[in-house]
């Protein structure tokens, strides 16, 4: 019925459209060998330009974002007092802060830049991006990533976003995309494969390319209602993954964006926040997509991610 509303008429139709299904499902099975191999390779070969942005630090962090973290970690914090400390748009529960320092967003991109000019094999972020770094190929998801989340963003997370599994966000996958002219531009409408996503904008110069959003996902109306929000440097804007958004086209310069898709293994388990359904679990190396597998009364280590 789905393909049909789509167009597809003869059986021939039917057949093409299965045949690329079946080479996407097989390509998608691919992505993670060909990571861990990726990873090997940089490990082994890459000399970091910064080694030093490839550890989190205090130091690296806005005083501002600092402050926030202490507020919401303190006895008797709560959302109300939490909201006087970050800018808030529309009632789409979204909401910039301060993150990173100028001086580490420079020294962070200008390393990123040395990567891309490196010889190493890349990935991609995803089928929207062509141009970008998944962080954990360059190693960076324990020494920099895991702690962000768990020291930093998990506590602000529990407050703004409890329903989503906020204060239990065990997983995540990140990474940096780039617009630029004559690479990737802008980016279509989509949701995030996440509870709750982070996205920084580290520089460079560059012009327009704000963010848009619009409903839920799950909760669509008749005629959406969007709102366009800048991009800030060394600002963040946290909102719910299940917000449908896009980029809008830059008209000069460039822009790098950390991306971080925060994920809690108790609200997906339930429920695959992408096709909906009850999770098949399959083994998957390192975090996956973010589900768990129970193994009678304990839940088991590995992450696993959904087969669908």
């Amino acid at each position: 019925q789905a393909l049909r509303e789509r167009g597809c008429r003869s059986e021939e139709q039917f057949r093409e459209v299965l045949r690329e299904i079946e080479a996407e499902v097989q390509r998608r099975k691919q992505l993670i060998h060909q990571s861990v191999e990726r990873r090997a390779i940089i490990s082994k070969c890459y000399k970091p330009k910064h080694p030093e942005v490839y550890t989190l630090q205090d130091s690296f962090l806005a005083p501002e974002f600092l402050e926030i973290v202490r507020f919401c970690t303190s006895p008797g914090a709560d959302l109300q007092g939490l909201l006087c400390y970050l800018e808030s748009f529309s009632d789409k529960r979204i909401y910039r802060l301060p993150v990173f320092t100028e001086e580490f967003c420079q020294a962070f991109v200008d390393e990123l830049e040395n990567f891309e000019q490196s010889d190493m094999p890349k990935g991609r972020p995803n089928t929207m991006n062509n141009y970008g770094v998944l962080l954990n190929e360059l190693g960076m998801d324990e020494p920099f990533l895991t702690p962000l989340r768990e020291r930093f963003l998990r506590p602000i997370a529990a407050l703004l976003y409890p329903e989503l599994g906020g204060a239990c966000l065990d997983s995540h996958k990140a990474f940096v995309v780039k617009y630029a002219l004559h690479e990737d531009l802008d980016l279509s409408s989509h949701y995030d494969n996440a509870e709750v996503t982070l996205n920084v904008s580290l520089g460079k110069e560059f012009t327009e390319g704000n963010l848009y959003f619009g409903d839920f996902n799950q909760d669509p109306s008749p005629v959406p209602q969007y709102i366009e929000v800048e991009h800030v440097a060394a600002r963040g804007l946290l909102h719910r993954g299940g917000q449908i958004h896009g980029a809008l086209p830059i008209a000069s310069g460039e822009r790098w964006n950390l991306i971080v898709w925060m994920r809690s293994s108790a609200i997906r388990n339930q429920l695959c926040p992408m096709c909906h359904r009850k999770p098949e679990l399959v083994e998957a190396e390192g975090f996956g997509d973010g589900f768990t597998e129970a193994q009678g009364e304990e839940v088991a280590q590995t992450v696993n991610f959904c087969a669908l």
